[in-house]
């Protein structure tokens, strides 16, 4: 067994198919599959069980991917150990931000990133919540910043804070206030299920009784603000969101009350998979620049 084999047969293993694992591992099929054939050849056993649906996982192949998931932690720690060594965290962390937080987010967390660990390697990425969430269960995020997020096994989360959310509208008028029970007056510019405000926001108002006007489903924080600026219709965005489009002068934002809406933010990890010290100084990183950032654009 070599290392690639093993980090080849878990990534397959976690996502459940050749294909999206040669997708993520940005290999051909048939190389990635004759890798893991080679695997079993040597272990003298069968570790996938291969159908039109994907794989599943033969006995053998759940005590390789259990002891596997150790091993390569553990190649990991020891790598994090010589560039210590040298007087310095390495490794590839990948993290994951919702769109609206990561226009805000991305600078000031790579900044401290590669200021405090200059030989390792930072991806961030955008996505949905609820994508974002699948992702750290495969692997392929570490971290995620999740709107949210609702426990579930394989996932650990870390409540960081509250965000708000306003009722945003075109004209750049004098910030005001609009209570919940009032906001199927205004058509809302919104984004498809399961985005997580548009979650948060439908089940806010379904507890008091009413249910929101939707005007047009848009996924795009950027495309919904520019409609919003052409009078098509409203949205329910936090402040940030607003502060970093395009001439922001073109909105104005009203506090909803009675009661707000308020989406909690927190830091998620792969609960199955020890974190190591990059991972771990990452993960300390992204909660405080996010702390600080959203306290500052909410003050």
């Amino acid at each position: 067994m070599d290392l690639k084999q093993l980090s080849y047969f878990v990534r397959v293993a976690e996502l459940g198919s050749f294909t999206r694992a040669s997708i993520v591992l940005d290999i051909a099929q048939p190389a990635l599959s004759r890798q893991v054939r080679l695997l079993e050849v040597e272990l003298h056993q069968n570790l996938l069980v291969r159908n039109g649906r994907g794989i599943t996982l033969t006995e053998a192949g759940r005590v390789l991917l259990e002891h596997s998931r150790g091993v390569l932690h553990q190649m990991e720690r020891l790598r994090e150990e010589l560039s210590r060594v040298r007087g310095s965290l390495a490794g590839r962390v990948a993290i994951g931000l919702p769109p609206t937080l990561g226009r805000i987010l991305a600078v000031p967390v790579t900044r401290e990133f590669k200021r405090l660990m200059p030989e390792a390697t930072l991806s961030i990425v955008d996505g949905l919540s609820k994508t974002m969430q699948e992702s750290l269960l495969t692997g392929q995020l570490d971290i995620a910043l999740l709107y949210n997020a609702f426990p579930s096994p394989g996932v650990e989360l870390r409540p960081v804070l509250q965000d708000e959310l306003l009722l945003v509208q075109t004209g750049g008028n004098a910030d005001g206030q609009v209570e919940l029970k009032d906001i199927p007056q205004y058509p809302l510019i919104i984004p498809r299920r399961p985005n997580a405000i548009r979650m948060h926001v439908e089940t806010a108002l379904l507890n008091i009784g009413v249910q929101p006007r939707i005007a047009m489903e848009v996924d795009s924080v950027a495309t919904i603000l520019d409609l919003v600026a052409d009078g098509v219709g409203n949205a329910i965005l936090s402040r940030h969101a607003v502060l970093t489009a395009a001439q922001p002068e073109r909105f104005s934002t009203r506090q909803i009350t009675n009661p707000g809406l308020y989406p909690l933010l927190s830091v998620a990890i792969g609960a199955d998979r020890p974190t190591t010290s990059t991972q771990q100084a990452t993960l300390e990183i992204l909660e405080r620049i996010t702390r600080e950032v959203l306290r500052e654009v909410q003050a």
